[in-house]
């Protein structure tokens, strides 16, 4: 098996040359089977994740018992910044949905090439920096955009590199992901069917239109 750089992920795409090297330097490899839990909710994280190959779930439990499904990553997709950082619980868990290749930074690691290298500090600020205005971005995009919206980018994100512009998630899954009812994501999906925006089927929807569908992704070109 072959190892993938990871500062080719475009998490670090602003860091300096020097912090790449060093993290590159640390990184780890790991591999998951279809269905393996990485980490679950509560337990103590200390490492950042990027994944080379395949596909995580990233989900958590509602109050109710319900699984609610916080995102679906592919390949180049990053987790577990904040651990990185700052070592603590998880706050949701991590499962591979397919064969999966990651790789990891752990905490100890980083902070030990840090005392051993001080210069390296004002880097990693930066980078954490950077990291939290993506966050607020997206809690922001959650907050207040409607859920049409919210649904549009996410079938967008979701398809991304996909040749085939299918996405293998039912109406119910879609539901948790943007955090509306299955009855508001099924009507939504059924007027973007009829614009031709889109394919439905029993194994999740087809994208006709991306460029449509992009419109509908950003309210401010409408």
């Amino acid at each position: 098996m072959t190892t993938s750089k990871m500062t080719n992920l475009p998490f670090l795409s602003g860091a300096s040359q020097r912090l790449r090297e060093m993290l590159e330097s640390q990184a780890v490899d790991v591999f998951l089977e279809s269905g393996q839990t990485l980490f679950e909710r509560g337990d103590e994280g200390d490492a950042l994740y990027a994944i080379v190959s395949g596909a995580l779930e990233i989900s958590t439990i509602s109050a109710a018992g319900r699984k609610l499904s916080l995102d679906l990553m592919r390949n180049g997709a990053m987790f577990g910044e904040i651990a990185l950082f700052d070592p603590g619980e998880r706050t949701a868990t991590a499962t591979a949905i397919e064969p999966s290749h990651l790789r990891r930074l752990r905490n100890r690691d980083i902070l030990r090439q840090i005392q051993s290298h001080p210069e390296l500090a004002g880097d990693m600020l930066r980078l954490a920096g950077q990291r939290m205005r993506w966050m607020t971005a997206q809690l922001n995009e959650q907050v207040f955009l409607s859920m049409p919206t919210r649904l549009a980018r996410k079938i967008l994100y979701l398809t991304h590199n996909r040749a085939d512009q299918h996405l293998s998630l039912s109406q119910s899954e879609l539901s948790e992901f943007v955090g509306a009812t299955r009855e508001a994501v099924s009507k939504t999906l059924s007027h973007w069917r009829k614009a031709g925006l889109i394919e439905i089927s029993r194994g999740g929807i087809t994208i006709l239109d991306r460029g449509g569908l992009a419109v509908l992704a950003d309210p401010d070109s409408i």
